[in-house]
């Protein structure tokens, strides 16, 4: 009988895959240690691996600038625009610096003319006016003023910018898409315009203008970051982290465009990605400590588990910025972090969770209203919470909307009353609260799956029968204005929705609306344990105690009122009606 053969032993080696990525990656690293030797060389293996990927000589290039070796480094930005991909005409601003720093003026100048005159997105406009003020002053002698192809409607764009930073998205939507119409091309209002449809929670849109933005300029850092961003928070989970593997190759030489990305990274859960950038930004903006970059890679640092460097940061933070008051509040829960008790901040935001804004407000520690006037960060994400949030985050947003009065709520509300998919009860509050800020033209709304137009005196143009109903539910807003909040507003709104349900198809005879509305308010105080009696609820709507006992007793035959908040209390609960 032959011998068998042996198997081959088992390898306990795990092969290492060499491409471009691997070499980026070690790129990275060396670069994050300042070894920019090392990191020359792995871009170069970059290159090698994929010579025809512009941003891998674009990262070579940078490095080459930054260890002084101009001329190399703008023979391989002439070579990506004459070979690779001659629409990356930022290359023409890179080679500027390089000549400037080779105190090679006149050719500075040429490249930085190329630059303007070609660049339609003016992301380094700024950097390239200060260049020409210095090349004005080498030179000694006005600089060439070439044709700007991004100023176009600049003025424009920098104005909608601004009211994008003032949390005004609404009329910073209609501004740029004003300038879009007249300039398709112009993307950086597109990518704003993206921005101002996502802090107002519309994503998908949002999603589809990026996607258009990447469609003309495939390698557009913000329109990438901006789309991994919406897709992961509008349900696309696979399509953002496709993106997340693209992004966690780059490498941006520009801060701006560093923070960008890292600040990208860390909301799409990609922490030490993110806190390797952040970390890099500090070294290189070491005479500016700016509290929200400190906050921001503390952040990072708390979600890999750098508790002890988070608190140095968040420390030094709270000393440049006491009086944001956000560095102190997660220096207060770091034990609570480091013992897992509590989960290290989810947002990337400069400012204090949502759910926080909302207790310090309803504590009355915190100005909200003011916060959200001046606050676009706040604003946007109570914007959010009105479209994205729970029933009774909705309501506690439209009660703050009610201290706020100016066209961005206005329109938010209106928005809010056309979605289909909202609670009745909830729009019934959001219109008032509209109404109670000084909205007193007509609202088109979705109200009981029914498309209504409620008028200038608050009253939706119905079926025939509806409008009494209507009228005792107004008296009853109307006069707990000044007296109760959202909530005690919404269940009372809830109870007269139940009631009417319930008797359906009858319909209660509604004489005087005044006294169900004082009926309503009677029992609603019950619910939030209020004191109030039958005559006084009488009184403040001039009516009998009479009616108003009458009315009580047939609610609460119907509805159960009584009996509902005895075993309530019997539990332990408080307040409200139960689902």
């Amino acid at each position: 009988m032959g011998k068998e053969k042996k198997a081959a032993p088992r390898s306990n080696v795990i092969p290492i895959r060499l491409d471009a990525a691997f070499f980026h990656e070690r790129a990275v690293r060396s670069l994050d240690r300042c070894r920019y030797d090392k990191a020359l060389r792995y871009f170069r293996k970059a290159v090698e691996y994929e010579p025809d990927n512009p941003v891998n000589h674009c990262n070579m290039a940078g490095i080459l600038s930054e260890m002084g070796r101009y001329e190399e480094s703008n023979d391989i930005l002439r070579k990506v625009l004459d070979e690779l991909d001659p629409s990356m005409t930022e290359c023409w601003f890179y080679m500027a610096n390089n000549y400037a720093n080779m105190e090679m003026y006149e050719a500075a100048e040429e490249a930085l003319v190329q630059y303007l005159e070609e660049d339609a997105e003016g992301h380094f406009l700024e950097e390239a006016e200060e260049l020409m003020d210095l090349l004005r002053y080498e030179l000694e002698r006005p600089p060439r003023r070439p044709a700007v192809r991004a100023r176009g409607r600049l003025n424009d764009h920098d104005r909608a910018r601004q009211l994008l930073e003032e949390g005004k998205f609404v009329e910073a939507a209609r501004l740029l898409k004003s300038i879009i119409e007249e300039q398709p091309g112009f993307l950086p209002a597109r990518n704003n315009l993206a921005l101002a449809y996502y802090y107002i929670g519309m994503f998908d849109l949002a999603a589809d203008i990026v996607r258009d933005v990447l469609k003309e300029d495939p390698g557009n850092l913000h329109a990438l970051c901006n789309l991994a961003i919406f897709r992961m928070q509008g349900g696309g989970r696979e399509e953002a982290l496709a993106i997340v593997g693209v992004l966690r190759k780059l490498v941006p030489t520009q801060p701006e465009l560093a923070f960008k990305l890292a600040t990208t990274l860390g909301i799409l859960g990609e922490h030490e990605a993110a806190h390797l950038h952040f970390r890099r930004l500090l070294r290189e903006l070491a005479g500016h400590r700016d509290p929200c970059l400190l906050h921001y890679t503390a952040v990072a640092a708390s979600n890999i588990g750098r508790f002890a460097e988070a608190g140095r940061l968040w420390r030094e933070a709270a000393r440049l910025d006491p009086e944001s008051g956000v560095a102190d509040y997660y220096l207060q829960h770091l034990e609570q972090m480091r013992s897992g008790a509590m989960a290290p901040p989810s947002t990337y935001h400069y400012h204090l969770p949502f759910e926080e804004q909302l207790r310090r407000w309803e504590g009355g520690g915190d100005e909200l209203p003011d916060r959200m006037k001046r606050d676009p960060l706040v604003r946007s994400s109570f914007f959010w919470a009105l479209r994205h949030g729970d029933r009774r985050m909705k309501l506690q947003v439209i009660q703050a909307f009610s201290l706020v009065r100016d066209d961005e709520v206005k329109a938010a509300l209106r928005e809010f009353l056309q979605r289909p998919g909202e609670d009745d009860v909830l729009k019934r509050v959001a219109l008032f609260v509209l109404r109670g800020i000084g909205d007193a033209d007509p609202v088109e709304a979705v109200i009981g799956g029914e498309r209504v137009i409620i008028g200038a005196a608050g009253r939706m143009r119905l079926r025939a029968g509806s409008a009494g109903w209507q009228a005792v539910a107004e008296a009853a807003l109307e006069r707990m204005r000044n007296r109760s909040d959202a909530a005690q507003q919404h269940d009372l709104l809830t109870l007269w929705a139940e009631f009417l349900q319930r008797l359906h198809p009858e319909t209660p005879v509604i004489r005087k609306a005044e006294g169900w509305a004082a009926a309503l308010e009677y029992l609603t105080a019950l619910m939030h344990r209020r004191d109030i009696t039958v005559e006084e609820a009488a009184a403040r709507y001039g009516v009998s105690a009479a009616t108003v006992s009458r009315h009580v007793r047939r609610i609460d035959e119907v509805c159960g009122i009584r009996k509902r908040l005895k075993v309530k209390r019997a539990r332990g609960e408080t307040g409200g009606i139960p689902e």
